[in-house]
């Protein structure tokens, strides 16, 4: 008896080991090259992608490919996976579109996310390499990182609030930039470098260049006028669209 009891107790921590072991194995997402995944949709979102006329429901595990332009509906919240492991979320009442999404495990990519209104929060992966870029841009900035956490709101008014969490987003006025809503052709061009800005007062559009640290925000009117940097605390910027995204980070 004793030696049957032993025996029912070591199958018991067999399975119960195996179950540990299978709980913790990670979700594997297939993707092809030039594609954004759909990893989370709550509520719904709707895309229009070239070749098609009208919206297309989303769901869990859609493909995204450059030229889409999607919209999430009212309470929702939609999370993409992009092929080189970075991660974008949009929240309720946004329209972006996906200008490019070259990305892989070589460290190239060139990920270009065009916001026309709304929410959303960006945790990218630090390139391996020296080359390529990604880019979150609205009608009046566009915002670039190379491995950082940060999130852009744009308003109706055309106006935008960029806020840093960790690392460094280089954030310029629109005319600066070749045109961001006309889909990109050809090897990335080189962009000039940040320069500094001088004096205190909001500078024009021609001309603004910012480089954003982390737990800094950067205001952008909807004229095109930018703000200087200033920093913010977690308190706050503490709200549910924040929280929602820092708990999905920390999964």
């Amino acid at each position: 008896m004793k030696k049957s009891m032993q025996i029912i107790l070591s199958f018991l921590i067999i399975c119960a080991f195996s179950t540990c072991a299978y709980a913790k194995q990670p979700i594997v997402v297939k993707m092809a090259k030039g594609e954004a995944k759909v990893t989370v949709l709550e509520g719904t979102a709707s895309a229009v992608c070239p070749g098609q006329k009208a919206a297309v429901k989303l769901k869990a595990n859609s493909s995204l490919k450059p030229g889409c332009e999607i919209s999430t509906g009212d309470k929702s919240r939609m999370e993409l996976l992009l092929p080189d492991n970075s991660i974008v979320r949009f929240a309720d009442n946004t329209r972006f579109k996906l200008m490019q999404v070259d990305a892989g495990t070589t460290g190239k990519r060139n990920v270009k996310i065009f916001m026309s209104v709304g929410k959303i929060w960006s945790n990218v992966r630090k390139a391996l390499g020296s080359k390529g870029g990604f880019e979150i841009s609205c009608e009046n900035a566009v915002a670039g990182v190379r491995g950082t956490v940060y999130r852009m709101n744009v308003e109706d008014d055309k106006s935008a609030l960029v806020k840093v969490y960790d690392g460094e987003v280089s954030v310029a006025a629109a005319a600066v930039q070749q045109d961001q809503k006309a889909p990109v052709t050809g090897p990335p061009k080189p962009v000039a470098g940040p320069t500094a800005v001088a004096g205190p007062k909001p500078v024009s559009m021609e001309e603004w260049v910012y480089i954003v640290k982390s737990m800094q925000q950067i205001r952008i009117k909807s004229n095109g006028t930018a703000e200087e940097p200033k920093d913010f605390t977690e308190a706050e910027d503490k709200d549910e669209w924040v929280d929602w995204n820092k708990s999905r980070d920390n999964k």
